[in-house]
């Protein structure tokens, strides 16, 4: 039986993972930081499983990595951990650095120093925003793959992008067997919810939750100008906050979390490390995923429950990312399972599952 270690186990992808390696038969080591408040809702399925250990860690602090890799001797180490909010980067830069490019350094040292070097292989979680506003042209497109050069435009992305570079460092200077998935974005029903993807979904679920619990229907609202933060009902009181966002025409390359954990993995199945772009090879707007979202809960234009708060553009707008993921494909025999508009539906219907207190939709 593996054992894996996984920085960063209670988020998203550290949940997904930690789902896949256990169905491969894996010893799987979660390691997250101890917090106040519950933080492992994602994982929590496997608390009674034998093969999944939950430990304390830090990934800021190199004595307590080396620790981990020391005691639970892991054949494989995946680094999911960081502060991955790109407008939190902006308002908190030092942490975001300590995170996300000084937690990797200090994994790449554990192993480094580790008897078992040889015998470990990392995969870190680099990230599209490395490339910022830079594409690769061809007569086909532009689009950004492994050659792609990268132009930061965020501490986040500046931050992915040191840890990037420390990895292919450590993997030539020590011959490490450390990979890196530069991921473009991957959503799911699990996303947190401060991220636009869940944002939607999210505000649509406490939407529908509020015209169930007034006996509303969507052909029952005060139509209002998009300068008004509320939704009002005919013949009632109550109102509701209209969904706040930024800009809706940033596109992005957007997967399934499900389907890139997959990825992550496959790159530590192979004899030689490397790096890959872990992408649809499609973008889309956050206004198509408005679009989907609301059309799949019955709701009609999205525009008249939308707010354009200038607050949420970010001082560094990235506009476009779209992957190539044909490395991925060639080399490791990986493509996405899980569409744009089927990422929305799933979304939507989980947040709407989640928050109906009644049976069924009420039709515009």
């Amino acid at each position: 039986m593996k054992t894996a270690v996984i920085f960063g186990v209670t988020g998203q992808d550290g949940s997904y993972l930690t789902d896949l390696l256990l169905s491969e038969n894996y010893k799987v080591i979660g390691v997250a930081r101890r917090s106040s408040v519950d933080t492992t809702e994602r994982i929590d399925r496997h608390e009674k499983n034998n093969s999944f250990l939950l430990v304390e860690g830090d990934i800021t602090d190199g004595f307590c990595v080396s620790d981990i890799i020391n005691k639970y001797q892991p054949d494989e180490v995946y680094n999911l951990a960081a502060q991955s909010h790109v407008g939190t980067s902006f308002k908190q830069p030092t942490l975001t650095w300590d995170v996300t490019a000084g937690g990797c350094l200090n994994i790449l040292e554990a192993i480094r120093v580790s008897p078992r070097c040889d015998d470990i292989k990392f995969y870190q979680a680099s990230s599209s925003e490395m490339f910022g506003k830079n594409f690769t042209v061809t007569d086909y497109g532009k689009y950004q793959d492994e050659d792609t050069a990268f132009m930061p435009q965020s501490p986040y992305a500046i931050a992915k992008l040191a840890a990037h570079h420390l990895v292919r460092n450590y993997r030539d200077s020590y011959g490490i067997h450390a990979s890196s998935g530069i991921l473009f974005n991957h959503e799911s029903e699990r996303r947190g919810e401060n991220f636009v993807t869940r944002k939607i979904t999210k505000w649509i679920g406490s939407f529908v939750e509020w015209l169930n619990a007034n006996n509303l229907a969507a052909h029952q609202l005060t139509a209002t100008s998009s300068e008004n933060e509320k939704i009002y009902a005919s013949g009632h009181q109550e109102s509701f906050d209209k969904l706040r966002l930024g800009n809706l025409q940033a596109r992005r390359d957007w997967g399934h979390a499900k389907d890139y954990v997959r990825a992550m993995w496959l790159m530590l199945q192979q004899e030689e490390p490397d790096d890959y772009v872990v992408a649809t090879g499609e973008t889309h707007s956050v206004e198509e995923f408005l679009e989907y979202s609301f059309k799949h809960a019955h709701l009609g234009d999205w525009s008249e429950y939308v707010y354009i708060d200038p607050e949420f553009f970010r001082p560094a707008e990235v506009d476009y990312l779209l992957g190539n993921p044909s490395k991925a494909t060639t080399k490791l025999g990986w493509e996405p399972e899980i569409k744009f508009q089927e990422l929305a539906e799933l979304m939507t219907e989980a947040d709407i599952n989640e928050k109906l207190r009644r049976p069924g939709l009420q039709e515009v």
